[in-house]
């Protein structure tokens, strides 16, 4: 018995007839814990200790910066070079934003699924920024505000477009 062959039967079962690609999101996972000790071992060896709390201001600009930025990477029209290599284009879907479709199989399909799903790379966005704080405050801190203050201005932009109709 091979070693894929558990992996297999596991990845069958848990299908239902349908084409998951468990192997590409075994390998997202995988990339993100690699990435998550990448920073983690850079922190221990720099000597840099973990903050003993984040501040509310803090915690909203990390919010407001994942949020604009998980919505440019999964959404914009410019970033969409970007994805084009996992999706497929389908038609606009709002202001400044497409809808694509997954496309692929395996890794391809389950990268596809990522980078055209805010939620899902929020967290990788979240994490990120997270790190970025404990490892480079000052520059994160002018990221998290620079995109806290897009995403504003977004969200005025929308308030006064309805408010005019």
């Amino acid at each position: 018995m091979s070693i894929a062959e558990p992996f297999e039967r596991v990845q069958h079962a848990y299908a239902n007839g349908e084409r998951r690609p468990l192997a590409g999101y075994l390998a997202s996972l995988c990339s993100y814990g690699a990435l998550v000790g990448v920073a983690t071992a850079v922190g221990r060896r720099r000597g840099t200790r973990l903050p003993d709390r984040l501040t509310p201001a803090d915690t909203v600009l990390l919010g407001l910066a994942t949020h604009k930025a998980s919505r440019l990477v999964t959404k914009s029209s410019i970033t969409s070079v970007l994805r084009a290599p996992f999706t497929r284009y389908e038609k606009p879907a709002g202001e400044a934003e497409v809808k694509e479709t997954v496309r692929g199989h395996g890794v391809r399909h389950a990268v596809g699924e990522l980078v055209t799903c805010p939620f899902c790379t929020g967290v990788w966005i979240a994490g990120a920024l997270t790190a970025g704080l404990v490892l480079a405050p000052k520059a994160t801190r002018l990221v998290t505000t620079a995109l806290s203050a897009v995403a504003i201005s977004d969200w005025l932009h929308l308030g006064y477009d309805a408010a005019k109709e």
